[in-house]
């Protein structure tokens, strides 16, 4: 298992228990480094173009209900493959939720085709879970432009602290530029709903 700490500014480990480090003053971005779940390879052969980006509110008390839910009325496949990809997101739901004390989350399952968000940037939340599920991962850096690209796995989770938390963040993120490739993401981002 990887157990790293990086300028201080970023924790990054092979177990879950390093998200909560986000808590810490000054850790900009935790990172728990991880396979993909290898039910969900899947994904990697599914056709993008059946499926719906989901962009709801959804109450922590509910969230099995509500993800099922918004999952089938977005076109998600039914059986094992789509309870796994629904328990993947409860799962790591449940566990932001309990993290940041939300009652709600925002929760943003995407389909990314084009270069939006291709500038490094910081989202104007508190905090912000992002994990890609299929397709390259988020690319992040810090602020001093002596520093290299960093780029996230498909598979690994990494939290990131907004501007609502941190005025001015040394770390920001992109998506990675795919356009020109013809790529395609499945990207998931939560965040603690307003």
């Amino acid at each position: 298992m990887i157990l790293t700490r990086t300028k201080r500014l970023v924790s990054v480990s092979g177990r879950i228990e390093v998200l909560e480090d986000i808590l810490d003053q000054g850790v900009e971005l935790a990172i728990w480094q991880r396979e993909r779940p290898a039910d969900l390879a899947w994904l990697d052969h599914h056709d993008p173009d059946r499926i719906d980006d989901i962009d709801a509110i959804v109450p922590q008390d509910d969230l099995h209900g509500d993800v099922i839910d918004l999952m089938r009325e977005a076109g998600y496949p039914a059986g094992e493959q789509g309870s796994a990809l629904a328990g993947e997101i409860i799962s790591l739901a449940a566990w932001f939720a309990d993290l940041t004390g939300s009652a709600s989350l925002r929760l943003r399952l995407e389909v990314v085709e084009t270069d939006a968000c291709r500038k490094f940037h910081a989202d104007h939340v508190t905090a912000r879970l992002l994990t890609t599920f299929s397709g390259q991962g988020t690319q992040w850096i810090y602020t001093s432009a002596q520093t290299d690209i960093q780029q996230m796995t498909p598979g690994d989770v990494g939290i990131f602290k907004g501007r609502l938390w941190k005025e001015n963040p040394t770390i920001l993120h992109r998506s990675p530029p795919i356009a020109a490739a013809g790529e395609t993401r499945l990207l998931l981002a939560l965040d603690p709903a307003p």
